[in-house]
């Protein structure tokens, strides 16, 4: 059971860090430091599929090997026990728009399953070892969903 309080206080602090992220994204041309430096960076928009609420969160995102129109996300929330409501809004919505340096441009929305979801996850966990720890983190609880973006 979670204390209301805490996480109340939890997501504010998040909902502050993910605000810090942003504006330093689009003050910069889609890049970021701290721990994100050097990192290929995203802002994905979604609507809250029970609020309507418009949000954009920023993320690291993977460009395909080949195909320059399609890049691929990780509902990792840093390792946490439940998927990220934004990986919900997306999946049934289907289609967004998303920030990439500094451009806006539409997508389409695709989960990746299977063995494409574990070699493009593998990747990911290779070039950022984070992931390898959030994989870890979430083992026997749930599979982090990976979702294709792709440009239309």
């Amino acid at each position: 059971m979670r204390c209301p309080a805490l996480f109340g206080r939890m997501s504010i602090m998040s909902d502050d860090w993910n605000t810090q992220i942003i504006n330093e994204f689009r003050a910069n041309e889609g890049r970021v430091g701290g721990p994100f430096e050097g990192a290929p960076m995203i802002l994905v928009h979604h609507r809250g599929r029970k609020t309507g609420r418009e949000g954009v969160t920023p993320l690291m995102y993977q460009p395909d090997e080949q195909d320059p129109k399609l890049v691929y996300i990780f509902a990792s929330a840093a390792g946490a026990p439940n998927n990220p409501a934004w990986y919900y809004n997306l999946t049934e919505a289907g289609r967004t728009d998303v920030e990439v340096g500094t451009e806006t441009y539409p997508v389409t929305i695709a989960e990746v399953t299977g063995p494409d979801r574990d070699r493009i996850y593998d990747i990911q966990a290779t070039r950022y070892p984070g992931f390898a720890g959030y994989a870890e983190k979430t083992a026997g609880i749930r599979t982090i969903p990976v979702l294709a973006l792709r440009r239309s």
